[in-house]
């Protein structure tokens, strides 16, 4: 299984990569992930990226290429992999293009999540956090037990991360039209795109996934 998953910051892109990454024992590649541990870790291109990630815009291509072909040039990767927030622009397309022509390891499909924006603006801005053990809320969703308080830790005080304020997440989905939008188009002029209704339960998603894949390999 090689695969894409595009959608709005929100979908569950995430979600989906982690379940189908490990059924099918492939790599789930985060650029999220990569780059909040390298913002975690102190490191140059973490530092970078902070500044980009805190106003809810998109880091720029040569901060992350490098880290995606390290990657996909990996043997796991030709196992199979799930490439998840990458690409975000036409240029990073192109580029993964070339890296994984260099690689061997072409895509079977990319789906698109799809979801009401303002669902996911909802999803999004009343994410929580707890700043001593990681452990994470949603406002409406998933609420703690005792209002600001960590259920793991008994931690007084859950945080909202700059990202998932409402302001930054409007602001994040604006840039998402502008620069991501032009992405699936690149894919449906590949014929290699298919929308998917994210709105359904995870588990009604990843069936819906796996039938695109077991289509695409028929």
């Amino acid at each position: 299984m090689k695969l894409i998953l595009f959608g709005m910051p929100g979908v569950g892109k995430g979600t989906q990569a982690k379940i189908l990454a490990q059924k099918h024992g492939a790599v789930h590649i985060s650029t999220g992930d990569m780059l909040r541990a390298n913002i975690q870790n102190g490191t140059p291109l973490g530092t970078m990226a902070k500044g980009y990630m805190d106003k809810g815009e998109l880091v720029p291509d040569n901060l992350i290429i490098a880290m995606i072909e390290e990657v996909l040039s990996s043997a796991k990767a030709k196992k199979g992999y799930v490439l998840d927030g990458f690409p975000r622009t036409v240029p990073q397309a192109e580029s993964l293009e070339t890296i994984l022509w260099r690689a061997n390891v072409p895509i079977d499909k990319a789906i698109n999540i799809v979801v009401d924006e303002e669902e996911v603006v909802r999803r999004l801005s009343g994410r929580m956090t707890c700043p001593n053990c990681g452990a994470i809320y949603h406002k409406y969703n998933q609420p703690p037990k005792v209002e600001n308080t960590c259920d793991s830790c008994g931690h007084v005080g859950l945080i909202q991360r700059n990202d998932d304020k409402e302001e930054t997440v409007r602001h994040r989905l604006e840039v998402y039209h502008k620069n991501t939008e032009p992405v699936l188009q690149f894919y449906r002029n590949k014929g290699t795109i298919v929308d998917i209704n994210g709105a359904k339960s995870v588990e009604e998603v990843t069936t819906a996934i796996e039938q695109v894949l077991q289509s695409a390999r028929a």
